[in-house]
C-alpha cells in the first residue's frame, strides 16, 4: 500500500492528537520521522518534521477530517486585540535575543537555541502568548 505525507509537525504531541483523530475515523495512517524528531529535536527541520503519512486510498477522507480539525481549532481561539479567529502559532524572530541565538547557533554549530514561539494574528498583526478562548468569555 502506498502512503502519502499530508501534513508535517514540529511537535510530537500535536502529531499524535491528529493521528488519533484520523485513526478514530478508520483512516490508515502513521507518523514518519517521529522517533528522530523526538529524540533529537534539533534535527526536526532538517528531516522535514514529523510527517503524517496517509494511505493513498484514504486521502480524500483524511482531507475532510483535517479540514474539520482546522476549522474547530480556528473557532476555539481569538486574538485578544481584534477578536479575529485568523491566528496561528508561529516561530517569531522579532526580538534581538532570537537573532543573537541564531548567530550563536550558526557559529557554534551544535548549540540548539530555539526561536520564540508565539501566536500571530493575520488580521491585525498582533503577537501574543495566549489567545482568548470564546467558550470562557
Amino acid at each position: 500500500m502506498r502512503f502519502i505525507a499530508v501534513q508535517t509537525f514540529t511537535n510530537y504531541i500535536d502529531a499524535h492528537i491528529i493521528l488519533g483523530r484520523l485513526k478514530e475515523e478508520g483512516i490508515e495512517c502513521w507518523l514518519k520521522n517521529e522517533a528522530t524528531a523526538t529524540i533529537i529535536p534539533v534535527w526536526t527541520t532538517a528531516i522535514g518534521g514529523i510527517q503524517l503519512m496517509v494511505a493513498q486510498n484514504h486521502l480524500q477522507k483524511a482531507g475532510f477530517v483535517l479540514q474539520k480539525i482546522d476549522e474547530e481549532k480556528k473557532v476555539s481561539r481569538l486574538c485578544p486585540s481584534c477578536f479575529s479567529h485568523n491566528i496561528e502559532y508561529i516561530n517569531s524572530m522579532r526580538k534581538p535575543m532570537n537573532w543573537l541565538s541564531a548567530i550563536v547557533t550558526f557559529f557554534l554549530g551544535d548549540v540548539a537555541l530555539m526561536p520564540e514561539q508565539r501566536y500571530h494574528c493575520f488580521h491585525c498583526g498582533a503577537e501574543f502568548d495566549q489567545p482568548l478562548n470564546p467558550a470562557n468569555n
